[in-house]
């Protein structure tokens, strides 16, 4: 009989491709996984990895017996979510992720609220890129994620919660015009540093300016947006902040922001859940505390 636990141990190993580390991930020995991943093919009479020195490879029935258990995986932790929610709003256990570009200016100003009006709520955080977000939030690792829309994935139901315009943020002595509005032809692509690659903010970023100067961007990576603005600061170039970090990147008296002339651009953060949570008044309870916590 397939149980549960070897559909967890399978959706890890596919993640994983390493006996080892899935099983770290899990909890459990690696005899115990590699076990339990035995019985699974013999259960079902198929391969379902191939077994290497170094990894694993899943074969090509695996990988689609990998999927559909992630599905049901999912599932399952949506049916776990309505039997333990059922009562007050905001309780229990959320788990929540956001992106890099959103978490250090929203969480600070949210967890005080969340804290207070919902003592009950036990919040484990998860921050990283968008990719990574939608991935264990479609697998169930994840209940919600704060992302910018719309979400890549169908199966997502989403909630826009405010709009961040972006600035442009360049050093304080830079030639750039200093009149109201500034276009995007006025930008030197050439100057323009990047987030590395990966960051939905780094994407948004070359989506604008490419399509407003038609050239080809030479790009200088970074980690963060701490990282950026430091790099403007010193004289290396130029970059696009949103709004809602401005309070906290851009205090440096070396950066000057400069807005864009009308229609700006911009990017809409909201909220991503699986269409088939049972949670949805719980996500619609926190967006309404993000969107008032925003201003």
């Amino acid at each position: 009989m397939i149980t549960l636990r070897q559909l967890r141990y399978l959706d890890a190993l596919a993640r994983h491709r390493h006996f080892g580390r899935a099983a770290d991930a899990c909890a459990v020995s690696q005899p115990a996984l590699s076990m339990q991943i035995k019985d699974l093919e013999q259960s079902l009479g198929v391969a379902l990895v191939e077994r290497r020195a170094s990894e694993v490879a899943m074969t090509e029935t695996g990988l689609e017996v990998a999927r559909r258990s992630a599905r049901i995986l999912s599932e399952v932790s949506d049916l776990e979510d309505f039997a333990r929610h059922r009562g007050a709003v905001l309780s229990g256990t959320l788990r929540f992720g956001v992106i890099p570009s959103v978490a250090p200016y929203v969480l600070p100003r949210l967890l005080p609220v969340l804290q207070e009006k919902h003592p009950e709520l036990e919040l484990e955080l998860r921050e990283t890129q968008t990719r990574f977000l939608v991935e264990e939030l479609i697998r169930g690792a994840l209940d919600v994620v704060m992302i910018a829309l719309p979400a890549p994935q169908a199966e997502i139901e989403t909630l826009a919660l405010f709009d961040d315009a972006f600035l442009l943020a360049a050093p304080a002595g830079d030639e750039l015009p200093n009149r109201a509005r500034i276009t995007a032809d006025d930008i030197d692509p050439e100057r323009l540093i990047l987030l590395e690659e990966g960051h939905c903010l780094r994407d948004q970023a070359l989506a604008f300016c490419h399509d407003a100067t038609g050239g080809t961007l030479r790009e200088l990576g970074a980690t963060s947006l701490t990282t950026v603005m430091q790099m403007v600061a010193n004289g290396y170039g130029v970059t696009l902040i949103p709004e809602i970090a401005v309070p906290v990147e851009a205090r440096d008296e070396r950066v000057k922001l400069l807005r864009f002339a009308r229609p700006e651009p911009f990017r809409t953060v909201g909220l991503a859940w699986r269409k088939t949570s049972s949670r949805a008044r719980d996500f619609r309870a926190l967006g309404e505390i993000v969107s008032g916590v925003v201003g």
